[in-house]
């Protein structure tokens, strides 16, 4: 099994000072015989929805500096995800600012050469439009379908956002019209606040679309609505994506995040994220919207990476379920939908 801590004090660097997420290897989106989890970072930041928000282009970088210091153990579950998944950097996307169009069909080739690799795309945005290309790059590659787990405290399923169909706020809409995600599978969870509008509340009920706010959470608890969001958004498809705004958290807790309050405590969204990882329907994962420049002590940037691990925790003790149930050869991409 990896063991990525153990050569920690020789962690290869990715470009520049930038080391490799979590210490793994850098490997090559195209050739990744043996590797679960396939991390990439997307730099990508289009349309301000806020003037001065913005920063989010460096994430990746950041996000990668934070994650060096962290093992796969996690002592509150016993298990250490590294040593059941193998995981390996795949690097940024390549993305041009003046080109849009360009920057998100690279983005869907990035991701198909993973998916067709046997390999699960864990990616840190660049602001969190990324995920439409994404989702759709699994749908096309796949032909299966796909429901969304959105975590967020926006519905960001705008048609247009002053002249920009695919602004961060208007991801999904543009996934609800993809031909293999039905929109009643799409389901955003922890939607809370005025910065939403009636508008984009009204479209999700006229599709269809699932929504569970910071009441039903702060109501059932976070196990109970992170369950629900699973099951419905598996309900006739093949398998699920999930795609993390940072501001789905508390405010308090997420510095290098838009200003949103009354949102998921860290514990919270490590809880969601684990039972994620632990379904089998799994087929990607991303965590867009941190913003370097606003957070001076990396807080935003530690907890994307942490959540991460979180997740890869509950893959883990999946795995380690399987084996010991059965097989004791079987791999990840064995036992999930993106074999």
């Amino acid at each position: 099994m990896a063991n990525y801590r153990a050569e920690a004090a020789a962690t290869e660097i990715l470009y520049g000072d930038t080391p490799t997420a979590f210490g793994v290897p850098s490997v090559d989106p195209a050739d990744l015989h043996g590797i679960d989890i396939a991390i990439s970072g997307v730099p990508w930041e289009g349309s301000p929805t806020w003037a001065g928000w913005t920063g989010c282009i460096i994430a990746p970088k950041t996000i990668r500096d934070a994650s060096v210091r962290l093992s796969g153990f996690q002592p509150e579950y016993g298990i250490d995800a590294f040593e059941w998944l193998t995981l390996g950097d795949c690097g940024d996307v390549v993305v041009n600012m003046q080109d849009q169009p360009g920057s998100f069909i690279s983005i869907e080739r990035h991701i198909a050469k993973i998916i067709n690799g046997g390999a699960f795309p864990l990616t840190f945005g660049g602001d969190h439009s990324i995920a439409y290309p994404i989702v759709k790059a699994i749908t096309e590659t796949t032909g299966k379908r796909i429901g969304v787990v959105h975590l967020d405290a926006h519905f960001d399923n705008k048609d247009v956002y002053e002249g920009d169909r695919f602004a961060r706020n208007c991801q999904f809409h543009r996934m609800a019209e993809l031909d293999l995600v039905d929109p009643t599978t799409i389901v955003h969870t922890g939607i809370r606040g005025p910065r939403n509008t009636k508008g984009q509340w009204e479209y999700a009920r006229e599709v269809g679309a699932q929504i569970l706010t910071i009441n039903d959470v702060r109501d059932r608890g976070i196990e109970a609505i992170i369950k629900e969001a699973h099951a419905l958004a598996s309900k006739g498809t093949d398998g699920v994506y999930v795609s993390i705004c940072s501001d789905v958290i508390e405010a308090a807790f997420n510095p290098g995040g838009p200003p949103d309050p009354n949102g998921l405590t860290t514990y919270e969204l490590f809880r969601a994220v684990r039972y994620l990882g632990q379904q089998s329907n799994l087929v990607g994962y991303d965590h867009c919207e941190v913003l370097p420049p606003l957070d001076p002590t990396s807080l935003a940037s530690h907890t994307a990476a942490w959540a991460a691990i979180y997740m890869l925790g509950g893959m883990a003790s999946r795995l380690k379920e399987d084996r010991e149930q059965g097989d004791k050869s079987i791999s990840l991409t064995e036992s999930t939908i993106n074999a």
